[in-house]
């Protein structure tokens, strides 16, 4: 495997101090109940959630702390991330199976010990190189606290209970909730820790009932709507049972936004959405107000 060895342009960032108590210091997020916190009224301010974490703007890569804190410090916003396994069990996150595309690394991230991994730097989306490394699971989830609300998507490669021993050890239940794909996948995070919040896929009624006959309590569930805006009898349902609902903008309705206006955004908070999840979180917290 091989290494690129150009450096591209550096960015230093300034850290903003994050004060204590209550529910925001500045753009940042704290969280004394991350279930009440995600529990639907129709009072709550739609939220933005950064798909990867970022990484459509110059010089701020996908799952990269400093890209979180970029955005973290202009709105309060949640971060969908992504976690990978190296050969030697070290979680770290990655989208990719290759480091390919994100790094100015090659090859399996699950072939490569993290001795390899920890040498590289991520490039951005726009395939410039930059100063930043790969973090780990326990790195992400130590600097969250008080700052951002987490959505943690588990590769294939990574067992859950790894994940949620993770999430334990850093005390962040409160901020941390697991993306499951399927009931199965709910019925074992919400086995493993029954006060984890998880991100469930809830496309309609049907979906609903089996997450439901497999245990997950109406209040443990924050319900992915999918890619496209469903029925607004989906929202009312999901709404009646205090159930917050994520809808994926990323791809065809990003696309959308962008060509036609980003007050589009705010469209799809007005037909029952309460968070976005996109590739322009900026552009989308703008058009809700959300970024001072």
């Amino acid at each position: 495997m091989i290494i690129r060895n150009t450096i591209g342009v550096y960015l230093v960032l300034g850290w903003l101090l994050v004060g204590i108590g209550g529910c925001a210091s500045g753009n940042y997020l704290l969280i004394n109940s991350l279930s009440d916190f995600l529990r639907y009224t129709p009072d709550k301010k739609p939220l933005i959630s950064a798909h990867r974490g970022g990484g459509g703007y110059p010089g701020y890569p996908e799952n990269c702390i400093e890209s979180f804190g970029y955005l973290a410090r202009q709105m309060p916003v949640v971060i969908e991330c992504d976690i990978a396994a190296t050969r030697d069990s070290v979680l770290i996150m990655m989208h990719d199976d290759t480091y390919d595309r994100t790094t100015n690394g090659t090859g399996s991230v699950q072939e490569q010990p993290w001795a390899y991994g920890q040498r590289l730097y991520l490039e951005d989306n726009r395939g410039s190189l930059t100063r930043y490394h790969i973090p780990t699971l326990d790195e992400v989830l130590v600097w969250g606290a008080g700052k951002v609300i987490y959505t943690l998507d588990v590769k294939r490669s990574v067992p859950f209970a790894r994940v949620v021993e993770a999430v334990q050890k850093a005390g962040a239940q409160n901020y941390a909730a697991i993306i499951t794909y399927n009931a199965t996948q709910a019925e074992l995070v919400h086995r493993l820790d029954r006060n984890l919040m998880i991100s469930v896929n809830i496309r309609n009624k049907a979906d609903y009932e089996r997450l439901h006959e497999a245990g997950i309590p109406d209040n443990r569930m924050v319900a992915f709507v999918g890619t496209r805006e469903p029925s607004a009898d989906l929202y009312e349902f999901l709404h009646q049972k205090k159930i917050r609902t994520i809808l994926g903008t990323l791809g065809n309705l990003d696309q959308m936004a962008q060509a036609r206006s980003d007050d589009t955004y705010r469209k799809f908070v007005e037909n029952g959405a309460d968070i976005l999840s996109t590739d322009r979180p900026l552009e989308a917290g703008r058009a809700l107000g959300l970024v001072k």
